[in-house]
């Protein structure tokens, strides 16, 4: 399959709305929506509950600018800050869209299995999902520092959308959210 601007951008049209799906979906069926926020203390909850916004508003800047301000050349040129362009860059985005939108689509029915299901194993879903969220956070923030390191416009404010998708998904939600959840 060739992986081409249009192909990522499709499938972050299909998999960004359905993570906002997935989360209303699973807030409607749960009985306890408290019992999601786990231990995380109420004072807590109302200075992450603003991250979530500033988050959405980090991956918007991050996605318009790839998908709108970018030319085709400039992400089939990303590359990992280590190494070389190779033409690859899409596939990496793609990967790393994948590895952040579909966990995150999975993420909160993980969550309502282990309390439905408490048994030894299910917490492995929930920090497992979170773990992979994470990873295509760091990518896409390792994509965007490429950029910046090649000197292609407005990378800086990619690096700027993955930091604040980054204290959301990995401070708030993979650290945090997992320390104080009563496993």
């Amino acid at each position: 399959m060739d992986i081409n601007r249009q192909t990522v951008l499709v499938f972050t049209f299909i998999f960004g709305p359905l993570v906002l799906v997935s989360y209303a979906y699973g807030v409607s069926h749960t009985e306890d929506t408290d019992a999601l926020w786990g231990g995380v203390p109420v004072s807590w909850q109302t200075y992450i509950v603003p991250f979530m916004f500033v988050a959405a508003i980090g991956f918007l800047m991050y996605w318009w600018i790839a998908f709108f301000q970018l030319s085709e050349e400039d992400l089939e040129s990303f590359r990992w800050p280590w190494g070389e362009s190779d033409g690859n860059g899409l596939n990496r985005l793609l990967l790393s869209y994948a590895l952040f939108l579909i966990p995150s689509a999975l993420w909160l029915e993980s969550t309502i299995y282990h309390i439905e299901n408490d048994t030894s194993w299910t917490p492995i879903l929930p920090i497992s999902i979170l773990t992979i969220v994470s990873i295509g956070n760091v990518m896409l923030g390792l994509l965007a520092y490429s950029a910046h390191q090649d000197g292609m416009r407005n990378a800086n404010l990619m690096i700027a959308g993955t930091i604040m998708l980054g204290i959301q998904c990995i401070l708030n939600d993979w650290i945090i959210w997992t320390l104080k959840f009563p496993w």
